[in-house]
């Protein structure tokens, strides 16, 4: 592969179905907390993740960023990088906290610093943004990468409610 396509890069809309493919492995398999449970709730998240990246990829937003390693016709890692406008804390004085969602490294790529290459350019984004601090949720495959990164617990729990009732 170039070297050009191993350079993280914003993703666009002919990403999307590839995009699409690399969250399948967080999302439609194991057994975490947001793996779909069974065919109608895979259909879902795949049907809503392609309304989101057509509304994410085609206008400009300072809010969201998704960033890609690879061509369109085969992606190797992504990341999507959220900006959060909170209310001002002691340690978040501006209010700008930056989220990191749905990291991906194609499972034939993983091992090669591709993580941590998306993980680089996804956080200068951020820090572009002017966010800080940066959260982000991670399975056991990850946490290695996080922490090396400079991430730490914060102690606290995440707790969530489905207020669809189910």
């Amino acid at each position: 592969m170039a070297l050009r396509n191993l350079q993280p890069r914003p993703a666009t809309a002919a990403d999307k179905d590839e995009l699409v493919r690399l969250r399948a492995f967080l999302l439609s398999t194991g057994d975490g907390a947001y793996v779909a449970r069974d065919p109608a709730e895979d259909a879902a998240w795949r049907h809503g993740y392609r309304v989101w990246l057509d509304r994410v990829l085609t206008r400009r937003d300072d809010r969201v960023h998704v960033a890609v390693i690879g061509g369109p016709a085969r992606l190797d890692a992504c990341a999507i990088a959220v900006v959060d406008d909170r209310a001002p804390t002691a340690h978040c004085p501006e209010g700008r906290a930056g989220w990191v969602q749905s990291v991906v490294v194609d499972p034939a790529r993983r091992r090669q610093g591709l993580g941590s290459r998306v993980m680089a350019y996804t956080l200068a984004w951020l820090r572009a943004q002017g966010a800080s601090p940066v959260a982000l949720q991670t399975t056991g495959d990850g946490a290695r990468l996080y922490r090396n990164l400079g991430f730490r617990s914060t102690g606290e729990d995440l707790l969530t409610l489905d207020l669809r009732g189910t």
